[in-house]
């Protein structure tokens, strides 16, 4: 079967794994998730994925709490999501490796770039964890980052709408479809694609983003295959 890309960084919103609970993790959510994941692997897909955090901890929501420790809470929440997913691919067969950028030895690899470089050569699939390690960064930022130190072809961006629209498509029942953008379109228009963080991060590198609904988890093997999905945010806006 023909693939587009053969490295990929896949980021996984929190809310995501959470399913139609909205909060936590869901089980079958997960499998599904995984089971998509495997799919894509036996195509020959090198695999990292960094996962968010908000299904159980929003950081910029914790009221008058010091940001910095609700940011730590954050990442250890990710740490979980990590786990989680690591447990769903493993039970499909996929071989999977939990790096952290908090160290965390007992449960997860420290982040090491090289040694996450040999396990994606490998075969393994990579799942980052706790963000960049830093607060005030979120996770689009760590994906940004880890997509650009993994040589990674294309951030497939995994969420729980089908594409990028110039408003809420779930209040404006009139909002723009986008089918192509550019990075200087995102960041002007405030799309919210990601934060301007990682969106600066994605055009200064030349990093290519496929914005697609996880709803269909089988869209993870559409955009590997380059399906038309989603919303393609590249330098050239087409």
């Amino acid at each position: 079967m023909k693939i587009k890309y053969k490295r990929v960084l896949l980021k996984v919103s929190g809310e995501a794994l959470a399913g139609a609970n909205g909060f936590g993790i869901d089980e079958d959510t997960v499998k599904g998730i995984a089971q998509n994941i495997k799919k894509i692997v036996d195509m020959g897909v090198e695999v990292a994925i960094v996962v968010g955090g908000g299904n159980i901890w929003r950081g910029r929501s914790s009221g008058e709490m010091d940001r910095t420790r609700a940011d730590h809470m954050g990442m250890l929440a990710t740490a979980i999501n990590a786990l989680a997913l690591c447990n769903g691919l493993e039970a499909d067969g996929v071989e999977t490796r939990v790096q952290t950028a908090i160290e965390m030895r007992q449960i997860a690899e420290p982040y090491i770039r090289s040694k996450a470089e040999r396990h994606l050569t490998r075969g393994r699939t990579v799942i980052f964890g706790c963000g960049t390690g830093n607060p005030f960064m979120s996770t689009d930022t760590a994906a940004a980052l880890r997509a650009v130190e993994m040589d990674a072809d294309i951030i497939l961006l995994a969420k729980n709408v089908d594409a990028v629209y110039d408003s809420d498509p779930n209040i404006n029942p009139n909002a723009q479809r986008y089918s192509h953008l550019s990075f200087g379109e995102v960041l002007s228009k405030n799309l919210g694609v990601m934060d301007s963080t990682a969106a600066s991060l994605c055009r200064d590198n030349n990093m290519p983003i496929l914005v697609f609904g996880i709803n269909n988890p089988e869209n993870i093997i559409k955009a590997v295959k380059g399906e038309k999905i989603g919303t393609l945010v590249n330098n050239e806006g087409k």
